[in-house]
């Protein structure tokens, strides 16, 4: 493989155009920030899909790096923790690039699939808990439980940011496993709860502690996450599969050297989280090149495969060279993120677009056994509508792609939900347990559209420096969303809560309308933009290009997806 790496292979046709890179005469007059700025974003506008290449074809992509004027603009940080594997002049094929994809993906992917499985299935077995007499036996109301849900989410939401903060400082590779060492002895600790007030502090220590549970990854291209973010999103769906599925079995221990069974499920589900927590001390590694530990003498790349993963990473987003794998959230990231009001329309979204079918999913189990479904019947009922809402998911999020829209898909997604969450609101009381159960698993099979608005605020981000922050803020709408939904059903209103199921009727109707201003707001914007473009001349363009302070999505030659 010598030769490739030294031979001069001409790079695919996909340059920056150098006129409308400063040079250096022009740049001594411009913030050296803000030339870096102009000259990754005119590379983020020309970036396309990769063709289709033979396994013996050079991998290495065009970047800023081929060009010295540019190149200089972004060399790495003496700081940076790859800098000893990086050199712009090498070269790779794809018949070495793909195997090395896929053997990240058995060593980082498949660690956060199950990493996401222990997560939701800790945040999600009170659900289960709920069949087997969980309310009761602890002296709780449905008004106990929705403020447990909702000092979750508040602890959740509030623990994102800190913990952040927290995860940049220390490494991932060391905070992640901490904190899920931690959930998982609080999770299983809920054996031993003794009513409301146990109960609330556990709720609020789990938040707080699985709030800082976002991975992040120094290992995958930007156009390589949305897929695995997919398989994540994916692996939550299974988990509302496979949970009840183990509770099942659990909860049959009910009278088991004299407790119930929810405390099993708890402590065996919280005892196996812990397992995950270690194993994931061992399993987590900083960066490409710091694979190599004590238990791990050989580390997981060769010296060739390390330089592969790294300049392929840095030819993607050179920004990554700037920064090192212990370095905090940078606030005026944060702040210019909040400020950006083109992608509010989609934390609108994230704000509104699951509280229609929030609480019949967060109630799913208590309205089975009020159907007069027993413990066990009440926990497999829940599988189909889990199960096919998983797959409704991805197709929506696949066709999102392949039709290039968004808006109307989120419409439809709606329309799946109105008839349902109506005929929840309007069945006669006499209507048949199984009617019920139907409709609720209906609705409870909805596309939802999460995944596709997250890779949508992506794209309208038009940044490769900001979409991890506005991805996280519209988190924490959703997140919201949630404490919103958790207060929707009450007490004085069961068991069919047709009171609730209205206000869900009456959000769902606003959400259709929602989803088509969003997408007329910004078919307006690019009409705008458009219109501006056009009139400008050719040299006013290139002009403009060089002069311009507009980043982001505000430039003009930036069109919105919508």
């Amino acid at each position: 493989m010598a030769d490739i790496e030294k031979r001069d292979t001409p790079l695919p046709d996909k340059v920056i155009n150098p006129t409308t890179i400063p040079t250096s005469s022009s740049a001594s007059a411009v913030d050296e920030k803000e030339v870096r700025r102009r000259i990754l974003e005119e590379q983020e506008l020309q970036k396309t899909e990769p063709p289709k290449h033979e396994l013996n074809q050079i991998a290495t992509q065009p970047s800023v790096y081929d060009d010295p004027e540019t190149a200089k603009y972004f060399q790495p940080t003496e700081k940076y923790e790859n800098l000893h594997r990086f050199d712009p002049a090498f070269r790779w094929t794809w018949a070495e690039e793909l195997p090395l994809i896929n053997k990240t993906d058995w060593k980082i992917t498949l660690w956060a699939c199950v990493a996401f499985f222990a997560l939701d299935l800790d945040r999600g077995n009170l659900s289960q808990a709920n069949t087997d007499n969980f309310l009761e036996d602890l002296g709780l109301s449905t008004n106990d439980y929705n403020l447990g849900n909702t000092v979750f989410r508040l602890s959740f939401l509030s623990a994102e940011l800190p913990s952040q903060l927290v995860s940049k400082k220390l490494g991932p590779d060391r905070w992640i496993p901490t904190i899920m060492c931690l959930w998982s002895l609080v999770a299983a600790s809920q054996f031993w709860l003794k009513g409301k007030t146990s109960f609330l502090v556990c709720r609020a220590l789990l938040g707080m502690l699985q709030g800082g549970f976002i991975p992040d990854s120094y290992f995958f291209k930007g156009n390589e996450l949305p897929f695995r973010l997919a398989l994540f999103w994916t692996t939550l769906r299974i988990v509302d599969v496979i949970a009840p599925i183990i509770a099942f079995g659990l909860l049959r221990l009910r009278g088991y050297h004299g407790y119930e069974g929810w405390r099993w499920l708890f402590l065996i589900e919280g005892l196996f989280t812990l397992a995950v927590g270690i194993w994931s001390w061992f399993m987590m590694a900083p960066s490409p090149t710091q694979t190599k530990s004590w238990y791990r003498p050989k580390g997981w790349f060769t010296e060739r495969e390390e330089k592969i993963m790294v300049n392929r990473i840095l030819r993607d987003d050179p920004s990554k060279g700037g920064m090192h794998n212990r370095q905090p959230i940078d606030f005026k990231l944060l702040w210019k993120s909040i400020r950006d009001f083109d992608l509010w329309p989609i934390y609108i979204l994230g704000l509104t677009f699951q509280i229609p079918v929030g609480p019949p999913d967060q109630y799913q189990t208590l309205i089975l056994r009020n159907l007069g479904f027993d413990t066990f019947d009440s926990n497999l009922l829940s599988i189909p509508s889990q199960a096919a809402g998983a797959v409704t998911m991805l197709i929506f999020t696949y066709f999102s792609e392949i039709w290039n829209q968004r808006s109307y898909l989120g419409f439809l997604a709606q329309l799946w939900i109105f008839p349902n969450i109506l005929a929840l609101a309007v069945l006669p009381k006499a209507a048949s347990a199984w009617v019920r159960f139907a409709v609720v698993t209906v609705l409870l099979s909805w596309p939802s559209p999460h995944a596709m608005q997250v890779g949508w605020c992506s794209r309208n981000s038009n940044s490769v420096r900001t979409r991890t922050v506005s991805a996280a803020l519209y988190n924490m709408f959703v997140q919201v969303s949630g404490i919103a939904y958790s207060n929707i059903y009450r007490a004085n209103d069961r068991p069919l809560y047709r009171r609730g199921n209205l206000q869900l009727v009456a959000i769902c109707a606003a959400n259709l309308v929602i989803y088509l201003l969003v997408k007329g707001y910004y078919v307006w914007r690019n009409k705008t933009r458009e219109k501006k473009w056009n009139n400008m001349s050719e040299q006013e363009r290139l002009e403009y290009h060089e002069t311009t302070s507009d980043s982001g999505n505000k430039r003009l030659d930036f069109r919105f997806v919508s």
